[in-house]
């Protein structure tokens, strides 16, 4: 791995999980890791309650926006951490992949997103102990 390994989140529309574990990473993997996320069909805009959960962690992710997943993208990244976009998301050789079974935020409510965050927060503790 090179010094700042860099992390793509891959979910399908880029709005709510790939979106709350990048801004996760970001926040607590500080300089230590170079983060990106994207989709395999990006929404038009982030799920509103994926922002607001992660709001009340203190960390604001409006300033992310949905964009595609490009084979560009794939090859930047040292590790790939999908999230239900199953076989639209390529593999490169070499990449670390890993595939966290997580419920889709999309229409849910505030209390069964805040348990899709919490479980994203724990996975996210996980990935920076072992890339440390």
């Amino acid at each position: 791995m090179p010094e700042i390994p860099t992390v793509l989140f891959v979910c399908v529309h880029n709005a709510g999980r790939s979106q709350m574990a990048a801004g996760y990473l970001r926040a607590l993997g500080e300089d230590r890791v170079r983060v990106l996320s994207a989709g395999s069909e990006p929404a038009d805009a982030l799920n509103p309650v994926a922002v607001a959960v992660m709001a009340e962690e203190g960390i604001d992710i409006t300033a992310s926006t949905p964009r595609p997943l490009t084979g560009e993208l794939a090859r930047q990244a040292d590790v790939v951490i999908t999230m239900g976009c199953g076989d639209a998301c390529p593999v490169f050789p070499g990449k670390r992949y890993e595939d966290w079974e997580l419920a889709d935020p999309a229409g849910q409510g505030i209390d069964t997103v805040r348990a899709i965050r919490d479980d994203i927060k724990d996975r996210i503790a996980a990935l920076l102990d072992e890339l440390r």
